[in-house]
């Protein structure tokens, strides 16, 4: 008889359909982190905005761009978010811009020569 493993059972789909397309497979592995990120950067924006009362358009006013920019940069499919835009609308917003390099925690294990995940907080001054 072959060794018996104790599985967890979960209901969570998101870690169900974590376990059947993406974990161990790291183009996947690395396409979700990129898209969590980009998602994640989109969100902080929109928190930050809507927290100092601003609409899009007036966010836009203050950092020198339209509305549709800052609506493209609230999307969590944008993919191009640049240093220096969050920058602006960070001191727009009386915020910094923070970026650390974090070693990222897969199956486990921390380090061993993966790549670095990216965290990007925005703090206040």
């Amino acid at each position: 008889m072959g060794k018996l493993t104790a599985h967890r059972k979960t209901k969570d789909g998101m870690e169900i359909l974590y376990h059947m397309f993406i974990k161990g497979d790291p183009e996947m592995e690395r396409m979700l982190e990129e898209e969590t990120l980009n998602a994640e950067i989109a969100r902080r924006i929109y928190d930050l905005r809507t927290k100092a009362g601003l609409t899009q358009k007036e966010l836009a006013r203050k950092i020198g761009t339209t509305a549709s920019v800052i609506s493209r940069l609230e999307d969590s499919d944008y993919e191009g978010h640049s240093l220096a835009m969050l920058k602006r609308i960070a001191t727009a917003l009386d915020y910094r811009v923070e970026v650390r390099l974090v070693p990222c925690k897969r199956n486990g294990a921390e380090g061993r020569g993966q790549t670095a995940k990216r965290n990007l907080s925005v703090a206040s001054k």
